[in-house]
Order: structure tokens, then C-alpha cells, then sequence
């Protein structure tokens, strides 16, 4: 997906160890469809060579306030003026101090204060010792760039280049490139809290085995990125998968049915929207064994008797805030075969206002999907694409819902 195609970044690096991030930084934005303009200081030149950026961006690198390749000499003026963002990755202490006074004694620095802020954004990256980002003055510095409109991506946990452990490290360039990405989707649910299922549950027999399903997770887990990088707060209830957390995503773990009703049913109360698309066990052994069951040389499997999950989905639907639609409930529908007369009858069986219907053998561990949306006035395909380009595609479907009470 070139997520960024079109876009213009212009990627700035102040002195650090964190710079050997950033040439996979801007392999990625690249990747991601932008084109990136190098800014370094000097001091970043200690730790990566122009060449290096140079070669990764097709472009020449700048690095002088006193460069003479612009034809005005002005390269502080014209290297944001076509930029869709400034994003400076590491931003060390010393930047961030000098962009809190309005400090410009080098070219990145001096570029920061004459972009057009209200065009071009400012993201910073920063990336220091643990305690050199606690100390109050750099507490202040970062208040203050935020309150001049920048943008602080936050830091990293872990080890540090000094030996010491803490807060501090610079963002990893998946991470920052997500969150380039997420800056430029439209904030269709700000102010939203958008409460998400995903993945398969496990429903144990015995300590060693279970019954799930071959739901991977990866839409439910799309839908939470789409929702966060729509600037919803979001929490994102998952079963038994190997996924990435989304950055900005709040995430709990559970196994069973039984587990996932009850961390909705704590959240759902903060709530604005529901989304379930987990793919939740209908039935479970009614007694587990506490022990792992031995075949006993008959030939035959033990008797196992089964009980009803409870329907999560439809608890929350048809609770108080679902039926008023203070909490906006989206269903979803794996079938395996007649899809719309499946979905329409869910939809009405959950009682819900939005019922997203697919073939479940069809996308099961997939990065693709084809989706049928289904409500009360009928329903809408969209074909075949990949899970986070649908899911993008939903968000925006529920945020005019939810913001007008009709379909678009």
C-alpha cells in the first residue's frame, strides 16, 4: 500500500546515536510511496554520512545554512515550502531546546522557524539518555514546542547506546512510520472511543487441548489501527493470536468466550462504538478436565458434553446504550456459504445497525478481504482489497453513521 503517495517529507536529523534509525526511516517512507528531502546538522554528520542519506533519498542532502545550491541562497526558505510535513528523527535535546526558544544557528533548526506552521507541520522524534529526557528543562522544552504546535511522537523503553535502560530511545522506524501515515488520515472519530474484538477464542477441553477456529485476528486488528488513525481512543479485546499490538491502541489479551464478555462488558460502559469482529466459539465443553484426558485403548473418544457461549455481541446490542445507539454496535459474519442471507438474518437475529458479512474460508489468515455491508436499508459491497484499506473504508462507513444517523 503506498499509504504516503504523494506526500512530501522532508526528514531532519540532529546529532545522536538514534540516526542509524533513521536511513531505514527514510527507506520506509519511501517505501510507503513520499518522496523524502535529508536536512542534517553537523553534528548528525558525526554519527551518519550524507552519502548514505543521499543514496536512500535520491536527493541531495543539506546540511549548511549557508549552502549555496539554491539560486536565491535561501535553502532555509524553499525546503519546506513544498513539504506536506517536517519530521525531525532524532530530535535531540539540544534541537528540541532550540526550537522551544526559537533558536537558529544551523539549518534545521533555522528551516523549523520559517516553514509555514499553519501549512506545514512540525513531528518530532525525540531521542536522548533516560535522564537527560526527565530533567525538568527538557520537560519544559518539549511542553513548549507542543504548545507551538508541534507534534511529539513519544519515546521508546529499553536499552540504551549508554548501557543504561529506560525512556528515551528513539521510536523504531516501523513505528514512526505508522505514525506518519496515521497524522495524514482524516480524524473522522475524534472524541470516539471505539471498542474492538478480534482474533479467534479457545474454548479448553482439557490443560493440552481445545476447540478454537482459523480466524488470524488480522481484520479486527486492522479495523483498531484504522480507528486509532482516525483519532479515536481505542481498545482492542484480543483472543489467542501473534499480532503486533497497533501503536496508540490499548490491547487486552484474553482466551475464552467467557474472558471476552467480561473485558467488554468492563469497557463497553466508556464506549462509543463496538466493533466485533471476533471470531467467538459458539460452544464450549461444559466441563474441562483438569487433567489431560487418556485415551483408554478402546478406540473411542471420550463423551463430551457441550453448553452455549454467551452471545457478545448481541449482549451489548441489546443492552440499554446499544439499543439507544449510545454505543453504535457493528457485527461481523464469517460464513462459508449463501453470505446475504446469512448476514441480512444476523443482523436482525443480534439486532444491530451495521452487520459486515464475508466469507470466512476466503480470508481466514489473509492480508485481504472482500466485505458485504448490510443494514436496514439494504446493503453494499466492497471488493477485494487489502484488510487495512477496508478497514479504513468501514471507520469512515460508522464515523457518518454515527455523525448523522444514515447511510451514506
Amino acid at each position: 500500500m503506498k499509504d504516503l503517495a504523494g506526500k512530501h517529507i522532508v526528514l531532519g536529523l540532529s546529532g545522536g546515536i538514534a540516526c542509524y534509525k533513521s536511513a531505514e526511516l527514510c527507506r520506509l517512507l519511501i517505501k510507503a510511496g513520499a518522496t523524502v528531502q535529508v536536512v542534517m546538522t553537523q553534528a548528525a554528520e558525526q554519527f551518519m554520512t550524507p552519502v548514505t542519506m543521499q543514496a536512500l533519498s535520491q536527493r541531495p542532502v543539506y546540511g549548511s545554512q549557508w549552502d549555496t545550491r539554491a539560486a536565491n541562497n535561501m535553502a532555509h526558505i524553499n525546503l519546506t515550502r513544498e513539504a506536506d510535513a517536517v519530521l525531525i528523527a532524532p530530535a535531540s535535546a539540544d534541537l528540541i531546546a532550540k526550537l522551544a526558544q526559537g533558536q537558529t544557528d544551523d539549518l534545521l533548526s533555522l528551516m523549523c522557524l520559517a516553514r509555514p506552521a499553519e501549512r506545514v507541520p512540525l513531528l518530532i522524534a525525540p531521542a536522548m539518555n533516560r535522564e537527560m529526557w526527565q530533567h525538568p528543562a527538557t520537560r519544559r522544552n518539549v511542553a513548549q514546542v507542543q504548545a507551538d504546535g508541534a507534534r511529539v511522537l513519544g519515546v521508546g523503553h529499553g536499552d540504551q547506546a549508554c548501557g543504561e535502560t529506560g525512556d528515551g530511545r528513539m521510536l523504531e522506524p516501523l513505528e514512526l512510520q505508522d505514525e506518519v501515515i496515521a497524522f495524514f488520515q482524516p480524524k473522522v472519530l475524534a472524541g470516539q472511543h471505539v471498542l474492538v474484538t478480534a482474533g479467534p477464542t479457545y474454548e479448553a477441553i482439557d490443560p493440552v487441548r481445545g476447540i478454537t477456529n482459523l480466524s488470524s485476528g488480522k481484520m479486527g486488528f486492522a479495523i483498531a489501527r484504522a480507528a486509532r488513525e482516525a483519532g479515536a481512543e481505542v481498545t482492542l479485546v484480543a483472543g489467542p493470536v501473534s499480532l503486533p499490538t497497533p501503536r496508540g491502541v490499548k490491547r487486552i489479551d484474553v482466551k475464552s468466550a467467557l474472558d471476552m464478555l467480561a473485558a467488554v462488558t468492563a469497557h463497553a460502559p466508556l464506549a462509543s462504538v463496538f466493533v466485533a469482529t471476533s471470531a467467538v466459539a459458539d460452544w464450549r465443553p461444559a466441563n474441562a478436565s483438569a487433567s489431560k484426558i487418556k485415551k483408554d485403548g478402546n478406540g473411542q473418544p471420550p463423551e463430551l458434553q457441550f453448553v452455549e457461549n454467551p452471545d457478545i455481541l448481541a449482549t451489548l446490542a441489546q443492552s440499554e446504550r446499544g439499543r439507544s445507539r449510545a454505543l453504535f454496535c457493528v457485527g461481523f459474519a464469517a460464513e462459508s456459504h449463501d453470505l446475504l442471507a446469512n448476514a441480512q438474518s444476523k443482523r436482525l437475529r443480534k439486532g444491530v445497525p451495521l452487520l459486515v458479512g464475508n466469507i470466512g474460508p476466503d480470508t481466514f489468515g489473509q492480508d485481504d478481504n472482500a466485505l458485504l455491508l448490510v443494514d436496514e436499508s439494504g446493503t453494499r459491497e466492497l471488493s477485494r482489497d487489502s484488510k487495512l484499506s477496508l478497514a479504513r473504508k468501514l471507520v469512515a462507513e460508522i464515523a457518518y453513521r454515527i455523525s448523522t444517523g444514515a447511510k451514506p
